[in-house]
């Protein structure tokens, strides 16, 4: 049976030390010092291994044993020398706090309790992002520790207009998270939107951030991202300057940012730290490959089967003779592949680095070139699913690369039906989902449904910084121009 923790708070030492021992029971963890100060009896209640001990002797016990031996009329507070020091009257609050890593602090006589900020667990240092490479930028990335990730992003935006408010979430678990905005920035609808849904979470635990990006998306069911998240405090920062949102959650090291349009997912850090020229050719890249890498199979099924009239004869005889020994249809013979490819990356992602690439090399090589010798698949085939499997790496997003492989393997069903035909209506179906989503009021297709020439300034082709002075308008900031 569930414990309920009491919020009163008894003047009795004992009332509040046993009540606390019962909540507590079989946490060998937990650390009772047990002090006297003057004839008034004193608790000190704080976790091994989540509180830095040596604050506790430095500055709290070694006050208090200075306070003893002093001839003071003066409060005990006085004489903590710890630098965050508070009386609350909620023992609800005190425990939780306490499981958090702070040390509580109970006196005899007193309806309050102390609380003292002494957390200090293991932490992974600040390093550079697994999952984000770029050419140019800075090279921190966040840690698991909601402070230190709040720390990054506060070193990039010095303004006192920056707004931070803590949350707990997760009625077991308590996970600490924050969001961030800037406040004569962002619109407050969005805040107040942001805010209400993680309020309405009700889950015990939250181990991560892609929980809370779960629980408070706009469409469960959609198949595309509509929270970004990114392990670069640069980006998040940049985020904020357009009057966006970030949620911040303790034991994650990805940031999420709220709202998101489809465009986000096609933008890098490094369009921005480079040459205007070179950011915007890399980003017309990535939408090429967008189209390569979801119809590009798709298309070699629809040309072999319904469609090879479209294509020069010449090169139609030459797909015909490579496939002369293959037994099976396109169909099969595509869908082999891919899975076989989607089976040697999954291999790579949940093997040690050290024989990653060992895997990477067989599985890519050596199976390949067996299938072709095997009169499995024909050489067409491998260079397209080389292809499609290249430019889907291109997208910066993990979450949006997922979501064109669910593509990519609906159009290659479609057309192996349908051909052409089939791809086209697959095609519309996508258009029209993304037209009906949305991500927290924003629409998904922003800017491209809504029409503002400023907005097409970083799009597909990004323009020179010096023409860029407004903030995304379908985003409805309250500062309107980011330079004059």
């Amino acid at each position: 049976m569930r414990e309920i923790i009491r919020k009163q708070i008894c003047d009795n030492i004992d009332d509040n030390l046993n009540y606390i021992k019962i909540l507590m029971k079989n946490n060998s963890d937990v650390v009772y010092r047990n002090i006297t100060l003057k004839g008034t009896r004193l608790t000190l209640i704080y976790i091994d291994g989540m509180t830095d001990r040596s604050l506790l002797n430095e500055f709290v016990i070694k006050s208090i044993m200075g306070f003893e031996k002093s001839n003071s009329d003066d409060n005990l507070e006085s004489f903590i020398s710890a630098s965050d020091f508070k009386a609350i009257d909620s023992l609800e609050t005190a425990i939780n706090l306490v499981l958090s890593g702070d040390s509580l602090l109970l006196v005899d006589g007193k309806v309050e309790v102390y609380i003292i900020a002494s957390r200090s667990w293991v932490n992974r240092g600040v390093s550079e992002p697994r999952g984000e490479s770029g050419l140019r930028g800075p090279l921190d990335g966040f840690t698991e520790s909601v402070r230190f990730n709040t720390a990054l992003i506060r070193r990039r935006i010095r303004d006192t207009r920056l707004v931070m408010e803590s949350k707990s979430i997760g009625t077991r678990s308590k996970t600490d998270c924050a969001i961030m905005y800037i406040e004569d920035i962002i619109d407050p609808e969005i805040v107040k939107e942001v805010n209400e849904r993680l309020d309405k979470i009700n889950i015990d635990a939250i181990l991560d951030s892609g929980y809370i990006e779960q629980l408070i998306e706009d469409n469960k069911w959609s198949i595309f991202p509509q929270i970004q998240s990114t392990e670069k405090p640069d980006v998040i920062a940049s985020a904020l300057y357009e009057g966006r949102v970030a949620i911040i959650v303790d034991n994650s090291p990805y940031v999420l940012l709220a709202p998101t349009v489809f465009a986000n997912f096609f933008q890098c850090a490094d369009d921005y730290y480079l040459n205007f020229l070179q950011g915007m050719y890399s980003r017309v890249l990535r939408y090429l490959s967008v189209f390569i890498t979801t119809m590009l199979p798709a298309l070699y099924i629809a040309i072999t089967t319904y469609n090879s009239s479209i294509i020069p004869s010449k090169l139609s005889y030459s797909i015909a003779h490579s496939r002369e020994s293959v037994p099976f249809p396109s169909i099969v013979e595509t869908l082999v592949m891919e899975i076989s490819l989607q089976l040697v990356v999954e291999a790579i992602l949940r093997t040690p680095k050290v024989i990653s690439s060992t895997i990477g090399i067989v599985g890519g090589l050596i199976i390949g070139q067996a299938a072709v010798t095997a009169g499995i698949v024909s050489p067409f085939m491998i260079i397209i699913i080389s292809l499609t499997t290249l430019t889907s790496l291109t997208t910066p997003n993990i979450s949006l690369n997922t979501s064109f492989r669910y593509i990519r393997l609906g159009m290659i069903i479609a057309s192996h039906f349908m051909g052409l035909y089939g791809i086209l209506v697959i095609f519309i179906l996508v258009l029209l989902h993304l037209c009906n989503l949305k991500s927290f009021g924003i629409s998904y297709l922003a800017p491209l449904n809504t029409f503002r020439t400023n907005d097409f300034k970083d799009y597909i082709f990004r323009a020179p910084l010096t023409k860029m002075k407004k903030r995304p308008e379908f985003m409805n900031t309250q500062d309107k121009y980011r330079q004059s």
